[in-house]
């Protein structure tokens, strides 16, 4: 790839899966940099350095309060116009599991009217507790979403308790559905929908939504771990499987740097 495209992996407060997101975005082929949110909060003016902003899984704050409000509530004050102005240049987000908390309460997905409101949430698993399995996801035919970008379905690892997509009502699903904004869902080994079936929804969520996108698709935020299976050997079956030697998880990651260099770089 001839052209630099930057990278902010976002640390700090509990963030855990910083390396990881890093690994795949240089994997990917993309520059990278961690900055913790300290650093980034006092300069708010780096982010307009990168191209990519991402913020990985782990236990921010302890998910004291709920999952990911606390960094949320962080973000939206001390960075929010910042981001705003990020997003609004064209430029990538993503959020991984408790990121994908973050994204959802501070606003910036789905965003569906362009403003920094929450409409959806990420609520405590049916099952009431924690779920660590690996599940299949199929992306939704005609979703806007680059960063699944020539994906069918994958395979890929959840890790939360709090996982469950609830949006705000009935209407807002019926946009986000019209519009290709639930852009992942759970389903199963044989790729038919989950159905609401648990443990191939893990976590209850409605129309077994595992992901979601904004309308623009380049903010992308989702329950499962992509990160974590970069590598043939990821997979808990990959002595018992013909897969390829690179992980599926890893596309996710080479669609967004190739889209941020094709027209961001």
């Amino acid at each position: 790839m001839s052209k630099t495209v930057n990278a902010l992996i976002l640390t700090g407060f509990g963030i855990n899966c910083n390396d990881e997101t890093e690994t795949a975005f240089r994997r990917a082929g993309a520059d990278t940099e961690q900055v913790h949110l300290n650093d980034l909060a006092a300069a708010p003016e780096r982010l307009q350095d990168f191209h990519i902003f991402a913020v990985p899984g782990g236990f921010s704050f302890g998910d004291d309060v709920a999952s990911g409000r606390i960094l949320a509530n962080r973000l939206r004050y001390r960075l929010g116009g910042a981001l705003l102005e990020f997003v609004r240049a064209g430029k990538l987000a993503i959020g991984i599991c408790n990121g994908f908390q973050v994204l959802v309460k501070m606003g910036l997905l789905p965003m569906t009217e362009g403003e920094m409101r929450q409409e959806v949430t990420v609520s405590h698993n049916d099952s009431n507790r924690y779920e660590d399995r690996w599940v299949r996801l199929a992306v939704t035919p005609g979703t806007p979403c680059v960063w699944l970008k020539d994906i069918a379905a994958l395979d890929a690892p959840v890790r939360h308790g709090e996982g469950k997509f609830v949006p705000r009502d009935a209407a807002l699903l019926e946009h986000m559905k019209a519009h290709g904004l639930a852009a992942l869902r759970y389903v199963t080994r044989d790729d038919q929908p989950a159905a609401g079936v648990y443990p191939t929804n893990p976590n209850g969520a409605v129309d077994d939504i595992a992901g979601i996108c904004d309308p623009t698709g380049r903010i992308f935020g989702l329950m499962p771990h992509p990160e974590a299976y970069v590598d043939r050997t990821n997979h808990p079956q990959w002595t018992r499987r013909d897969l390829p030697e690179e992980g599926e998880g890893l596309r996710i990651f080479r669609n967004a740097v190739e889209y941020a260099a094709e027209h961001l770089a």
